[in-house]
């Protein structure tokens, strides 16, 4: 009879408790979410350091029209279109910085301002990123 409580004993010790398991889902969640919340922000300064990459290209390709043409181009459609039988400066995925937006692309005497609207997509705020 002593083997068989010993037996049961052990039995009922075995394993993890409800508010254990709990416990240890909680502590996960904490972690999830500690860890989300610090990639977020990495996240916007690999948006921003992408899009500053795509203005320097933009603005060398707005130098290149510039020495073909004699002049800096209108706005990025200009860019985005085949001169002559030479093929087009950029590829239509540089229309749009990495939020979404539509790049403006103006003259400003004799350079060219290339302006995204940053991360909260409306432009002339205070997070727009130009050249």
């Amino acid at each position: 009879m002593k083997n068989q409580e010993k037996l049961v004993t052990r039995t009922a010790r075995a394993g993890f408790t409800l508010v254990e398991l709990l416990l240890v889902v909680a502590i996960l969640g904490v972690l999830a979410t500690v860890a989300i919340m610090n990639t977020q922000g990495l996240m916007g300064d690999a948006q921003a350091k992408a899009t500053r990459s795509s203005i320097a290209a933009i603005e060398q390709a707005a130098r290149v029209y510039e020495i073909r043409t004699g002049k800096f181009p209108d706005s990025i459609d200009a860019l985005l279109q085949p001169m002559g039988d030479q093929a087009a400066l950029l590829d239509d995925k540089a229309r749009n910085d990495t939020w979404g937006t539509p790049f403006q692309v103006r003259r400003n005497g004799s350079s060219v301002e290339i302006r995204s609207a940053g991360p909260d997509t409306q432009m002339n705020t205070s997070d727009d990123i130009t050249n």
